[in-house]
C-alpha cells in the first residue's frame, strides 16, 4: 500500500507509524498510545536491561534521549502525509529528574512548526504526570532526508526482531551498566570507545542507518566514562544537559568517539564527545552538554 495523502487518512497514516518505526524502536518495545495532528503520547515499558547504574535501578539517560528522539520523529510523521524520510538534525535534553526504577516511562510529542525542509518538535518525559517531568526536549528534523519510506516500504516481522540482552562482565568497565553492555560498546586501548554495528542499533532498516536515540546514548556513555576517568572520581557524574547534533548518517559500520572536558569546576562539568567511523576529521555527531559531580558521603553539600 501506498504512503500518500491521497490514500491514506490520518487514522490510516498514524496506524502505519505504529508498524513500521525503527527497529530500535520495536525492540525497546516503545508503543504509540495516543495520536493526534502533529502529536504524539507514546510509552515505554520498565526492562533491566535499560538501567544504567545497578547500584541505583535508575535508567540509563541513553534510553530516554533515544526514546525522545523516536517519540518526536513519530509526532513530525503525524504531522505530515507519510510520504517523506525525516532525519534528526539536532535534539536536546533536559534531565529533570532520575527516573523511578520499576515503572514505565512516557512522552508527549508536539510538532509545532514545519517548513518545507525542517520540523520543529518539542517533547516531555515523565512517568506518573506530565506536570512532573523526568527529561524534556527540543529537536529539528530534516523533511525530505532522503529517498527512503518506513512507512511504505517495510514492517518489520516479529518473528524476526532481535533481543536486547545484556551478557554479564563483572570485571570490565560497565559492569554496572547493562544498557551500555546491551550495546556492546568497549573501551580501546586509546581512551576512546567503539559502539559496533547490530542489528539492535539500526533506525532507518532500508539504507541501513543507526538510529539517532543510539547514537546519541553512545555520545552520553562515552562523556560518562572518560569523565569519570579523566577526573578519577569514584562515583559516576549526573547528566544535566546533552545537546547531540547529527552531521551525517551513522552507517552499517562500527562507530567510536572520545570526549574532551571542556570546563570543569567544583560541581559542574562542561563536556564535549565526538562520535566518527572511518575518519576522525569527519564525525557523523557530537554532542556538548553538562555533567553534575556527585558528592562524596561526610561532604558538606548534598
Amino acid at each position: 500500500m501506498s504512503i500518500s495523502s491521497t490514500t491514506l487518512s490520518f487514522e490510516e497514516l498514524a496506524e502505519a507509524i505504529k508498524g513500521r518505526r525503527s527497529d530500535y524502536g520495536h525492540i525497546s518495545g516503545l508503543q504509540l498510545d495516543r495520536f493526534a495532528p502533529a502529536e504524539a503520547w507514546s510509552s515505554l515499558p520498565y526492562r533491566p536491561v535499560f538501567v544504567g547504574d545497578t547500584e541505583t535501578g535508575v535508567l540509563h539517560g541513553g534510553v530516554v534521549t533515544a526514546m525522545l528522539d523516536e517519540s518526536c520523529g513519530m509526532a513530525v510523521q503525524l504531522a505530515l502525509d507519510g510520504s517523506s524520510a525525516i532525519a534528526t538534525l539536532d535534539l536536546r535534553i533536559d534531565y529533570q529528574k532520575p527516573a523511578t526504577p520499576g515503572l514505565a516511562i512516557k512522552a508527549h510529542s508536539v510538532c509545532y512548526r514545519t517548513t518545507r525542509s525542517i520540523a520543529f518538535v518539542r517533547s516531555t518525559a515523565y512517568q506518573d504526570s506530565e506536570d512532573d517531568p523526568v527529561a524534556t526536549a527540543t529537536a529539528c528534523f530534516m523533511i525530505g532526508a532522503n529517498r527512503t519510506n518506513m512507512l511504505a516500504d517495510r514492517r518489520m516481522d516479529a518473528r524476526s526482531i532481535p533481543t536486547l540482552d545484556a551478557p554479564d562482565d563483572p570485571d570490565g568497565p560497565f559492569a554496572t551498566s547493562p544498557f551500555a553492555r546491551a550495546l556492546g560498546i568497549r573501551v580501546n586501548d586509546d581512551g576512546t570507545l567503539t559502539m559496533p554495528f547490530s542489528p539492535v542499533i539500526i533506525g532507518n532498516p532500508i539504507l541501513p542507518a543507526i538510529h539517532g536515540g543510539m547514537t546519541g546514548a553512545f555520545l552520553e556513555t562515552t562523556a560518562i566514562l572518560g569523565v569519570k576517568r579523566e577526573l578519577g572520581i569514584a562515583t559516576l557524574p549526573k547528566p544535566i544537559g546533552l545537546t547531540v547534533n547529527y552531521l551525517r548518517s551513522g552507517r552499517a559500520q562500527d562507530t567510536i568517539a572520545n570526549v574532551s572536558i571542556v570546563k570543569q569546576g567544583r560541581r559542574i562539568v562542561a563536556f564535549e564527545a565526538r562520535a566518527w567511523q572511518d575518519d576522525p576529521a569527519k564525525p557523523i555527531a557530537s554532542a556538548f552538554g553538562h555533567f553534575m559531580l556527585r558528592q562524596t558521603p561526610g561532604s558538606e553539600e548534598e
